[in-house]
């Protein structure tokens, strides 16, 4: 049996140079969220971006003219949703906004980044929290925070 068969694949890429991303800790992380999620077999790929990228993408995609914490695009969604079940998408973080954040929110940036990581992988998997019933917010918030209690222990 081939052992690269059925292995997620993990793309991470870091197109911003204010903050340090650990590339390593990011790829443990999202191991452990899929595994946690029966994704496990998933491709998905992270980008890490500055406000002035995430603005852009926010507006074009969005059209909201502001730079946000994180962004998703689904490859399961749309017209062409499902064509490969494995590719799940991409997540774009704004590493700028996710440090603004965890300051405000008196979390560490590697809890932020954890947090921003399952919000958008969840968005990915078809939870909602936008444009959606209050349960299935409610939904979306509940799985949040089950998933960041698990993930975010310390290693």
């Amino acid at each position: 049996m081939d052992s690269k068969k059925n292995q997620m694949k993990i793309l991470i890429a870091n197109q911003q140079k204010l903050i340090k991303i650990d590339r390593r800790k990011i790829r443990q992380t999202m191991i452990r969220l899929m595994k946690a999620t029966d994704c496990a077999s998933a491709e998905i790929s992270i980008t890490f971006v500055d406000d002035a990228a995430i603005r852009i993408l926010n507006r074009e995609y969005l059209k909201r003219d502001k730079p946000t914490n994180v962004l998703s695009f689904s490859l399961q969604e749309g017209e062409y949703g499902g064509i490969n079940a494995g590719l799940l998408g991409d997540i774009i973080i704004s590493a700028e906004t996710a440090l603004r954040d965890a300051l405000r929110g008196g979390l560490t940036f590697e809890e932020e980044i954890i947090f921003l990581l399952i919000h958008g992988f969840l968005h990915l998997t078809g939870y909602n929290h936008e444009n959606t019933s209050r349960a299935n917010a409610s939904r979306m918030r509940q799985k949040e925070k089950e998933l960041f209690r698990l993930l975010a222990v310390n290693d």
